[in-house]
């Protein structure tokens, strides 16, 4: 198990318990967590489920690809250097602890 802790955006956070080799997206909606809305189910065609990665987990993610690149342009709250959508962060034991924060809205 790898625990995560999505932080709201009003600093509330809440601690989720994912499967390893799922994603952050589908432990948040399987935890029915508000926050992650996941139009797509995880496809990566939405980007509803828009993600802050905590500065001090960024360099241990896998670097962001082209099609989650192209869509984090058109995510409902702002871009930042840190946002991944979070069905394209698989977990694994590694990131236990990993800290993502919530935008404002994700549509």
């Amino acid at each position: 198990m790898t625990t995560i802790t999505f932080t709201h955006p009003d600093g509330e956070n809440e601690r989720v318990d994912a499967r390893d080799g799922e994603s952050a997206m589908l432990a948040a909606t399987r935890h029915g967590l508000d926050g992650i809305v996941a139009e797509c189910g995880g496809n990566a065609m939405c980007a509803t489920c828009h993600v802050y990665v905590d500065e001090a987990w960024l360099a241990r993610l896998p670097p962001i690809g082209d099609e989650e690149d192209a869509l984090l342009d058109g995510a409902a709250a702002e871009r930042l250097p840190n946002s991944r959508l979070s069905c394209q962060i698989k977990l694994a034991p590694e990131l236990d602890g990993l800290v993502l924060h919530l935008p404002e809205r994700q549509i």
